[in-house]
């Protein structure tokens, strides 16, 4: 059965851009790994041919039909009828399973360091993926039926799509028909106002949809590396929509797309441009405080500015709230944190450094390398031997809307991955004062997901013993971009919450955490609503006298 492009649009957004490729993983690492393979084969040929002599035993047995070699249930590459009746194609794919089961075996058995027997899995998996049956169309029993059915003309197609991508993409087929999406025709379409701007960003104030509001407001600061609009995707997964029905007052930063001759931007001057965009929000809504929230790897800029606000005595944040964030990153986090070293790191800091930028392009290129079944091969097999177009789906329309980071913003982050400030409280310096989230007392909210393998949730729990307030954890029951996708009308909405104590491994939160039917939307309403004042009427338009609106919403730098 041929995989619909809802379920290969589903499987890649799993898969969003997130921090892993700024840190970087470079071809020389790659190339080391590699070579760390081939010189076990030749310092062990005895281990090596062991295994060798298993794979033979293996493919006698494919050959007569008495191989056990099955995919997993959920192995989607193989859930066409054919792989399991067709006895070409069932012994080509139990070859070349038993080719990667074999590999595995011997590089398990092999006597390296653990670090250098994590970057060979890697590797030997990207490698042994790429040969996989299903990814040539003779191989692939769905593309030949297609073929077939069509009389030649999948191919035709496939070849147009494959030569597009070589004309006007980036280097990696193409994952999203982007031609249904328009950003603030049928995304990003919550009406609101810009009612501040200076050269870093815009603060977009969304218009209230209830008659009272609670008078301190929340402004959410996303990631650098992505484009605002994730928490105003459509109409029916805004959680801006649904936390205005709620009654807060909703500001949100949109970051500006730098360029080349915004090299120098660092992370200072984002969080001095998040200053500045507070102070208007403060004196537009009248409030004395507000109300924080940062996603992913904008939650290091809440964190970052939280530690120095606090380290100047300043009040004026009331709470935060932490989404799929982690401050306390560690290489055995991934799979792909096997491959970091102090030397991808400084080559990825000179390479930014030297185009001044890292680009949009250059970071979805590097992660789809890291996730190259979901997001090379998936598309592969969809847009070139099928002949499909990508799916249209809007998550990953958000996810392919590239923006760029500055080589100052860059060589920060890569700084902050080697210090790691928040977890070393007090040992790094930030604007005349050390980062030390423990100052940080106010309550704070904390959000994961249970399969999110780019900030995994455990890694994400640690974020809770870095602050100094009252937390509290919830875990939502998918991915990366899913969990945070997540509105009460999802059937499927589940989360899972404990209550019992801070002093908790991860894993004993989990024990004694309790299931619960709905989105984590809810209880974080709520749990806002209780931390941002009394109410009161809505404003009839937004802004003030002072600032007043420069353009509706989305704004201008989402176009840039």
């Amino acid at each position: 059965m041929a995989r619909s492009k809802r379920t290969i649009g589903e499987m890649a957004a799993e898969t969003t851009t997130a921090f892993s490729p700024i840190v970087g993983v470079h071809r020389s690492e790659l190339v080391r790994s590699l070579g760390v393979v081939i010189k076990q084969a030749a310092l062990n040929p005895l281990t090596f041919g062991q295994h060798f002599l298993n794979y033979s035993k293996d493919i006698k047995d494919i050959i007569v039909g008495k191989s056990e070699y099955a995919p997993h249930a959920k192995d989607r590459r193989f859930q066409d009828p054919s792989w399991a009746l067709n006895p070409f194609y069932r012994r080509a794919m139990q070859g070349w399973m038993a080719m990667k089961q074999n590999l595995n075996n011997w590089l398990s058995e092999a006597n390296i360091e653990e670090l250098d027997r994590a970057r060979a899995h890697f590797i030997l998996d990207v490698v042994t993926d790429a040969l996989a049956p299903g990814n040539t169309l003779i191989g692939n029993p769905a593309a030949m039926k297609r073929f077939y059915e069509t009389g030649g003309m999948s191919v035709v197609q496939g070849l147009k799509n494959a030569y597009d991508d070589m004309v006007n993409g980036i280097g990696i087929p193409s994952q999203v028909d982007a031609r249904p999406f328009k950003v603030g025709e049928n995304l990003a379409t919550t009406p609101g106002d810009v009612v501040f701007r200076n050269d870093v960003l815009e603060i977009i104030q969304y218009k209230a949809t209830t008659e009272k509001v609670y008078k301190i407001p929340l402004l959410v600061i996303p990631p650098q590396i992505n484009k605002f609009y994730a928490s105003d995707l459509t109409p029916d997964k805004s959680l801006f929509k649904f936390m205005l029905s709620e009654g807060i007052q909703m500001f949100t930063i949109s970051w500006r797309n730098p360029g080349i001759e915004h090299a120098n931007w660092g992370l200072e001057t984002y969080i001095t441009a998040a200053m500045e965009g507070i102070d208007a929000v403060l004196k537009i809504t009248k409030s004395k405080k507000l109300n924080v929230s940062g996603a992913c790897s904008g939650g290091i800029s809440v964190a970052t500015l939280l530690s120095h606000l606090a380290a100047e005595g300043d009040t004026r944040i009331n709470s935060s709230t932490f989404q799929v964030c982690v401050l306390d990153p560690r290489q055995e986090d991934s799979e792909v944190g096997a491959l970091v070293s102090d030397n991808t790191l400084e080559i990825a800091r000179k390479r930014s450094a030297e185009k001044g930028i890292l680009s949009g392009d250059d970071l979805a290129r590097t992660f789809a390398w890291m996730r190259p079944n979901d997001l090379i091969w998936n598309y592969v097999v969809n847009n070139y031997l099928m002949g499909n177009s990508p799916p249209a789906f809007d998550i990953l329309f958000w996810n392919n809307d590239t923006t760029n980071l500055p080589a100052r913003l860059h060589s920060d982050y890569l700084d902050s991955y080697i210090s790691a400030p928040f977890a070393n409280a007090g040992t790094v310096d930030f604007m005349g004062n050390k980062l030390d989230l423990g100052k940080v007392t106010h309550d704070s909210f904390v959000v994961a997901g249970v399969t999110d393998h780019i900030t995994p949730w455990r890694a994400c729990y640690r974020t809770t013993k870095l602050l100094g307030g009252d937390t509290q954890f919830y875990v939502a029951n998918s991915g990366h971009i899913q969990s945070l996708l997540n509105p009460p009308t999802n059937p499927k909405a589940k989360y899972f919450f404990n209550d019992s104590g801070s002093d908790e491994t991860a894993d004993e939160w989990m024990e004694n955490a309790k299931l619960l039917d709905g989105s984590w939307w809810t209880p974080w309403a709520t749990w806002l609503q209780e931390r941002s004042g009394d109410l009161k009427l809505a404003p009839k338009s937004a802004g003030n006298r002072s600032y007043k609106s420069l353009a509706p919403a989305p704004g201008e730098y989402v176009f840039g």
